[in-house]
């Protein structure tokens, strides 16, 4: 590991990101150009005193798992990527494994489409990049644990506090496709030992999931009508839309809802109220 120059690299990196770049307030008061310590630290899922040990060169080998969230924090290109986790003292993330890292082309996306929740998933769940109507609309994901930052994981073994599937039809189908997505994806990358971790996990940890596992279905995301349960406009029917990103095998999950309807009046209310309850 060389702890001085990958300390100059996340220094470098961080100061070369604006805060509107990952949907923050830019404010008025900014003493240092990019991004706060604290900003990255949110980002990645990680304490804002890692990150300052990290930038000091101090502190002890970071995972890969860290590395990959920092890169995707601090929206490195598959180049930069690479050095950082080199640096660390790894191996950049091999053919044959989820990708976890975002393209910052389908970052500048998410930029652009901010009137509607928006969130990017990676094979095996994992909420890799979302927009702050999406937050508004399921949570504060930044608040999740890193390795728990997974809609598979919450919706068996998580708590967090805005549902998908309202009824117990829509529930028990959600589960069944989220069972079938981690099957698929293990089809695909079977010697993923992150993927194969969470899937023993659950199954120990959810009877539900264990029960659903061993019938064997397989099943991708789809496009459906989604009742999501929020703490304070209670239910709201949305479209989910899922776009595909074949390179990377991850997927775009778009809401949207008709426009005149109570869903689009719901929809509106979260863009001006945000993280707030009402």
């Amino acid at each position: 590991m060389n702890r001085a120059e990958l300390a100059e690299v996340l220094r470098t990196a961080r100061a070369r990101v604006r805060p509107q770049d990952v949907g923050l307030p830019s404010g008025t008061r900014r003493q240092v150009p990019g991004l706060r310590r604290e900003e990255v630290a949110m980002l990645a899922g990680v304490s804002v005193d890692y990150v300052v040990r990290l930038e000091q060169g101090r502190g002890p080998r970071p995972s890969s798992q860290v590395i990959a969230a920092l890169a995707q924090a601090l929206r490195l290109d598959d180049g930069d990527r690479d050095l950082v986790f080199r640096l660390a003292g790894h191996e950049p993330p091999q053919p044959g494994r989820v990708r976890v890292v975002v393209r910052p082309s389908v970052l500048r996306l998410l930029d652009r489409m901010a009137d509607l929740p928006v969130l990017v998933l990676s094979a095996k769940g994992d909420v890799l990049a979302w927009n702050p109507l999406a937050a508004a609309l399921q949570g504060d994901m930044s608040a999740w644990p890193q390795r728990q930052r997974n809609l598979i994981w919450q919706r068996f073994l998580g708590s967090s506090r805005c549902q998908v599937a309202a009824t117990p039809d829509e529930d028990d189908a959600a589960a069944r496709a989220s069972v079938g997505t981690l099957r698929a994806a293990q089809a695909r990358y079977p010697d993923d030992p992150d993927l194969a971790q969470m899937i023993t996990k659950l199954r120990r940890g959810s009877p539900r999931f264990d029960e659903l596992w061993r019938e064997g279905r397989s099943a991708p995301w789809r496009t459906a009508t989604k009742s999501i349960s929020h703490p304070t406009l209670g239910t709201i029917t949305l479209d989910c839309d899922t776009l595909l990103l074949p390179d990377t095998d991850q997927t775009v999950l778009v809401y949207s809802a008709e426009p005149g309807t109570p869903e689009a009046t719901a929809l509106d209310m979260l863009r001006v109220t945000g993280l707030q309850r009402l």
